[in-house]
């Protein structure tokens, strides 16, 4: 049974339209079938909303800039279309927030989020696993967001919508950012208008049924031609792995542990 707060934020995402969460391409895009991608999470909180893909029935991995504080966040997954409650979804509140350190933009723009409590592994439940090679330039790989369709206007997609992208070389990905922009840890896919627009945040992109890119930046929509910067995944396993294998509660999350069970004892 969802708590008042869990009810409450599932009301707020069918009235409000998500003013951080990604948009899709303009010609191209299309309604995902339904629950085909089962790894792809709503964040919600702190004011802000975003994309995400479940690595483990624990874990979270997003962009650094939709890491929110411990607690403030609930999860959504199973979910597909934000206007009506489907049976599938799954609400659980985010425990712990683990930023990629150091940060320097643009690099490593990467957060882990801990689960207060494991997922229900289901068919509209699942993890996506985490890359064994890097993507190659030429391979085509799936892109999924609740983002809006049209260029000129801002409200987002009420269902999960798809795209397919070419990954790019790194040469043309040079040439269309400036050289500070591109480094090494990142991965380009998207052109001839079929790639991201608007101000989309860490949409999922997947490749031979692994994860390999959570959006970066774009052009926005001045130039949809031009692709888009992820985060290239399969640089990040070390980090990732060890985070997860050794992961040690944070101060902010032992507080707020404590606290609920004086709460729950009367103290």
């Amino acid at each position: 049974m969802l708590s008042s707060d869990q009810r409450t934020f599932r009301t707020d995402v069918n009235i409000l339209c998500f003013e951080y969460l990604g948009a899709l391409p303009l010609k191209e895009s299309k309604e995902c079938r339904p629950h085909s991608r089962p790894w792809h999470v709503l964040l919600h909180g702190d004011k802000k909303s975003c994309s995400g893909a479940l690595i483990d029935e624990r874990w979270i991995v997003t962009s650094y800039d939709c890491a929110t504080t411990p607690y403030s966040t609930i999860a959504t997954l199973g979910e597909h279309d934000l206007t009506v409650g489907e049976a599938t979804e799954q609400h659980i509140v985010v425990s712990d927030v683990i930023q990629h350190e150091p940060y320097r933009s643009p690099l490593h723009s990467l957060t882990l989020m801990r689960l207060s409590e494991p997922v229900r592994l289901t068919p509209y439940v699942q993890p996506i696993p985490l890359p064994s090679r890097c993507a190659l330039p030429g391979e085509v790989c799936s892109v999924s967001g609740w983002g809006s369709t049209n260029s000129s206007h801002s409200n987002n997609s009420p269902r999960l919508k798809c795209i397919t992208v070419p990954v790019v070389d790194d040469q043309t990905c040079v040439e269309t950012f400036p050289e500070y922009l591109y480094w090494g840890n990142m991965v380009c896919a998207g052109q001839n208008d079929t790639d991201n627009c608007l101000s989309d945040t860490s949409t999922v992109m997947v490749c031979d049924g692994q994860l390999q890119g959570l959006k970066w930046f774009d052009h926005g929509c001045r130039d949809p031609a031009h692709p888009t910067v992820y985060t290239e995944m399969c640089k990040y396993n070390g980090w990732i792995k060890s985070m997860m294998e050794n992961y040690a509660p944070t101060f902010t999350t032992t507080l707020k542990t404590t606290l609920s069970t004086q709460n729950a004892h009367g103290h």
